[in-house]
């Protein structure tokens, strides 16, 4: 497989709160999805920022896809300009990257069809609830149709129901056009349902704790939160983070 962004050796210091990541190597796949779990604290937005080409490492190196547009990040919080209608949101991008207008709303259009805000096209974020503000910044993602999708534990603001139904969306999405994901999420089961790996990291400064791979197709079928696979890698995955939380700095 191709490698859309490697750390490799990769240490972060912050001045005099010393070193919260690493040393950590890291090898996102073409078309994976990786979870990232572990305690607060233990870099893991550190790590996202770092595969987003946010900030850089203190010591180490970061190898990312070239390319305006080849990676998109949603963080916890939307960040959509209140000003600006969800059309206009999501084509924005597009035309920061030089597109005409018109051809960034056509764009825009689709992709907010793809997210199931279809006719949510001219609301303000302020009138959007929760869950469709989330599916707004999706769509702002994905409209470059990027090689590499961040999501910063993007459900964490949001009620369980609409946490599962935004799991469940975001796994058709990238099934249709197969972006590598990674997501940083505090809650196990969730990085199990939507990750065909879950990266556990120990507490800061985070290093790698293991990894467990997790059995099944995704996106996943009904009943899969039920099925043995899913309990046995929910209890890998406990057991990694226990015995990384305990681990010495």
């Amino acid at each position: 497989m191709t490698a859309v962004a490697v750390l490799e050796d990769v240490e972060v210091e912050y001045g005099p709160r010393g070193p919260v990541l690493g040393p950590v190597d890291l090898r996102v796949e073409a078309g994976e999805i990786l979870a990232l779990v572990g305690p607060s604290g233990c870099g893991k937005s550190t790590a996202l920022r770092l595969l987003a080409g946010l900030e850089a490492p203190s010591r180490g190196r970061v190898r990312r896809a070239p390319g305006r547009g080849e990676t998109a990040v949603v963080f916890q919080a939307p960040t959509l300009a209140p000003w600006l209608t969800a059309r206009a949101n999501v084509a924005l991008p597009l035309e920061l990257s030089g597109a005409p207008r018109a051809q960034a709303y056509e764009r825009a259009v689709a992709a907010l069809a793809r997210v199931g805000l279809a006719g949510a096209e001219l609301a303000r974020p302020a009138t959007l609830s929760g869950g469709m503000a989330m599916r707004a910044s999706l769509a702002r993602a994905l409209v470059t149709e990027p090689r590499l999708l961040l999501l910063d534990e993007p459900f964490a603001a949001l009620d369980e129901i609409t946490r599962r139904a935004l799991a469940d969306d975001v796994l058709a999405l990238w099934a249709a056009s197969r972006p590598a994901i990674v997501f940083v999420t505090h809650n196990v089961e969730e990085a199990v349902y939507m990750a065909d790996r879950v990266m556990v990291l120990t507490r800061g400064p985070g290093r790698i704790a293991g990894i467990a791979q997790v059995e099944g197709p995704l996106p996943r079928p009904p009943g899969f939160r039920i099925c043995e696979s899913f309990r046995t890698a929910v209890e890998e995955v406990t057991g990694l983070l226990t015995r990384g939380a305990g681990l010495a700095a």
